[in-house]
């Protein structure tokens, strides 16, 4: 049976996380101070997946989803505009953003999402 390996051992030099080894996913990226820092999870020509972290007061803004991209929270609670909406996520709890949306992240306080963006229908 496969133990698993603590995630910063195994992205040390890595581009994305190595494959068929198990990890811990609030592991694959770590708090920054003052920053907000991503990892690479996998990403091809279709899609991507990135693990992101947020330190408290960073703010990040996109002028709209170019498309449909799913985020779920893995580590605190992340504060979202999607739109015109306030939204508050909480550990565990996951969104979709539609194509063509205009987005913002706040960080009232520390928080870790994956996202997941899908380019081509499935």
């Amino acid at each position: 049976m496969q133990t698993v390996v603590h995630t910063a051992k195994l992205l040390r030099n890595e581009k994305e996380v190595p494959k068929s080894i198990a990890h811990i996913i609030i592991e694959i990226v770590e708090y920054v101070p003052h920053s907000i820092a991503r990892k690479t999870i996998i990403e091809n020509e279709n899609n991507s997946l990135t693990a992101v972290s947020f330190d408290e007061g960073e703010i990040f803004c996109e002028k709209t989803t170019e498309y449909d991209t799913y985020i779920q929270v893995i580590d605190g609670n992340a504060d979202l505009t999607m739109g015109k909406k306030d939204i508050k996520l909480k550990l565990g709890e996951s969104i979709i953003i539609p194509e063509n949306t205009l987005f913002c992240f706040i960080a009232n306080e520390p928080f870790k999402v994956t996202i997941t963006i899908i380019k081509n229908s499935i």
